[in-house]
């Protein structure tokens, strides 16, 4: 996510011609467009993507039921 918005802020200022960034090749600027391209293809090929979501979820489990628990007067079980 932070290539994209570098991205961004890269292609507008260059296409604004602000700063520095106006004297710099195209290339530089679609650089990290690519990187992000490449950064995405390597989560979801190497399952980092899928582990986050599934962590996400499991956390939100876990407080729901401490949640119901501590709503009926019992204590949450402790974490490992």
């Amino acid at each position: 996510m932070y290539f994209l918005m570098i991205g961004l802020v890269a292609l507008t200022l260059k296409y604004l011609e602000i700063g520095p960034v106006a004297d710099w090749s195209w290339w530089v600027v679609l650089l990290p467009f690519a990187l992000a391209a490449a950064w995405w293809a390597w989560a979801d090929a190497s399952g980092y993507t899928k582990q986050k979501e599934v962590d996400k979820m499991d956390k939100r489990k876990q407080d729901r039921i401490d949640r119901q628990r501590d709503a009926m007067g019992l204590q949450p079980k402790k974490r490992k």
